[in-house]
């Protein structure tokens, strides 16, 4: 029972170290107040009673000050008059159709796909204009190569779930190489109770090319993400709300890669939809040193026949 167990952590973990963009980790109320980080991240539809769609993803997240000497940081802007700071993460996501357990090409609903990166990325704030712009860039690779079918089969194996019986019929392999920049800034912030701030967020890349505009807000025991770090209070309990607004020019994980087109079964770019509806919102705990949240989100259907999808995560994150 003991190696069983192991095991499946192994399954669970080792992909996770080897990163895209379903998880968002930069925006402000995820704030740790440390130049010094890990955090941990896990999502799953299992949140939301679901097996469908985006149905998994993992994330490990190291920030540290010498990782400001990383080459990829010389490709973003730096602002002056800001404070910075530097990290690196590694990530992966897996996507199904409805029936997961059939052989068979599931036409009519989202093929499966899985993508595994390593992703660098800065966080600048401007303490004086409380303004937050993050930037990321990620590079790995979209296809069988990031072990996605191994991964759920073993998990739905050991958990005696039911066996997935289609990732014969997934997105090929292909290289990801993927640029974001999000900028933030703080609209209101009241007595460390309640704030408002604004989003906008750009992607450009082979896994996903889109444009996000929306708002986010918090509220409960709260710091202020866009102060100095240090100068925060010990111990922070909020729940927060995040709805967005995306237009989207390319998906790989709908669409294919775009340099290898001989997957077996993709939607077309006339059956996609361009625009599409996010709604995140969770709890956050925070002490000097620990870092835990609870979210769920909610997404508008992203294909013509598709449907809507939702799911849930926790992180877990300590400064060192």
């Amino acid at each position: 029972m003991l190696n069983k167990t192991l095991y499946l952590l192994l399954l669970i973990l080792l992909p996770g170290i080897v990163t895209a963009q379903k998880i968002d980790n930069l925006v402000s109320f995820r704030d740790m107040n440390s130049e010094r980080y890990f955090r941990f991240t896990y999502e799953n539809d299992y949140f939301a009673a679901s097996d469908e769609n985006y149905t998994q993803g993992y994330n490990l997240e190291l920030v540290f000050p010498a990782l400001q000497k990383n080459p990829a940081n010389f490709l973003f802007f730096k602002p002056k008059e800001a404070f910075f700071r530097y990290g690196i993460s590694v990530e992966h996501i897996g996507y199904t159709p409805h029936d997961y357990v059939s052989t068979e090409i599931q036409f009519g609903d989202r093929p499966f796909a899985s993508a595994i990166m390593l992703k660098s990325f800065t966080i600048v704030t401007d303490t004086i204009k409380k303004t937050r712009l993050s930037q990321s860039l990620s590079l790995g690779l979209i296809g069988p190569g990031a072990f996605g079918k191994e991964m759920q089969v073993e998990i739905h194996r050991a958990t005696g779930n039911k066996i997935p019986g289609g990732w014969d019929n997934q997105i090929k392999n292909d290289v990801v190489l993927n640029y974001r920049i999000d900028h933030e800034k703080q609209v209101l912030h009241y007595s460390n109770i309640f704030a408002l701030q604004t989003n906008a967020t750009l992607q450009l890349g082979t896994l996903f090319t889109h444009a996000t505009v929306g708002i986010n807000t918090t509220i409960g025991l709260l710091d202020a993400p866009f102060s100095a770090v240090g100068k925060r209070n010990a111990f922070q309990l909020y729940a927060y709300a995040q709805p967005l607004v995306s237009v989207i020019g390319y998906d790989a994980t709908l669409q294919g890669g775009l340099l290898n087109r001989k997957s077996v079964y993709t939607i077309a770019s006339k059956d996609m939809e361009r625009f599409t509806s996010h709604f995140h919102y969770g709890i956050v705990l925070k002490t000097r040193t620990l870092y835990f949240e609870y979210a769920r989100s909610n997404i508008t259907r992203e294909f013509e026949t598709g449907n809507s999808a939702k799911w849930g995560g926790i992180k877990i994150g300590f400064t060192i």
